[in-house]
């Protein structure tokens, strides 16, 4: 008899997505660390890059998109060197050599503390514009989280959704949330996060890939 994994009579061999057994609490810390206990839907650190002086933007270019159909943006604190500057998304099909510039539709509303609405929307853009009049004052900030899907599929298009809250240049509290598509059929495999314009002065931010439900 082992005790190895959901034993009696003997320990089968386990896999993300095939599991057989009674499982201690151990058991499954183990599996897990070694990425083989199935729990769709789980968040998987990609990479996270923290800036504290000026970048001209982000790039992710190893975002395992063979291995997840969805995928975790998390922008926290970003902050500009230039005020009413907006947050620009684009995508790459060439690991970050190149982005694209054309192809993006989006459509987004802010809110303000006031109680007024503002509603943008592209249908010939060229990158995915998540907010605008992000303010560069002291405490003047934006912090979001983003999903983009289908990134790895070559024959569907890659969509996005995102929700965030900051101070605009007024300055002003904001609620934003909006969504996107790139209607190019093909695989993404880079990102890259900028300001309009100008340089990111600081913020952290994090790529997640998500279990896909299958």
């Amino acid at each position: 008899m082992s005790n190895e994994f959901g034993y009696i009579p003997e320990s089968p061999e386990q896999s993300f997505g095939n599991n057989k057994g009674i499982f201690t609490p151990t058991d499954i810390y183990d599996l897990t660390r070694a990425d083989k206990f199935t729990q769709y839907g789980q968040l998987k650190l990609i990479e996270t890059q923290t800036v504290s002086s000026n970048v001209a933007n982000l790039q992710f270019t190893s975002i395992q998109e063979s291995t997840y159909d969805v995928h975790l943006l998390t922008i926290a604190g970003m902050e500009s060197d230039a005020d009413n500057k907006a947050v620009e998304v684009t995508v790459s099909n060439d690991g970050g050599s190149s982005y694209e510039t054309s192809n993006y539709d989006w459509a987004w509303m802010y809110q303000k503390s006031n109680g007024t609405f503002t509603e943008k929307n592209n249908t010939s853009g060229g990158d995915f514009t998540i907010v605008q009049n992000v303010g560069n004052s002291t405490g003047e900030s934006f912090s979001a989280y983003v999903y983009l899907y289908n990134l790895g599929d070559s024959a569907k298009y890659s969509f996005t959704t995102w929700q965030g809250t900051g101070i605009t240049q007024d300055p002003d509290y904001i609620s934003t949330f909006g969504s996107g598509v790139y209607h190019q059929a093909e695989t993404i495999n880079a990102l890259q996060l900028k300001f309009s314009s100008d340089n990111i002065a600081s913020g952290v931010f994090s790529l997640y890939g998500i279990k896909e439900y299958s």
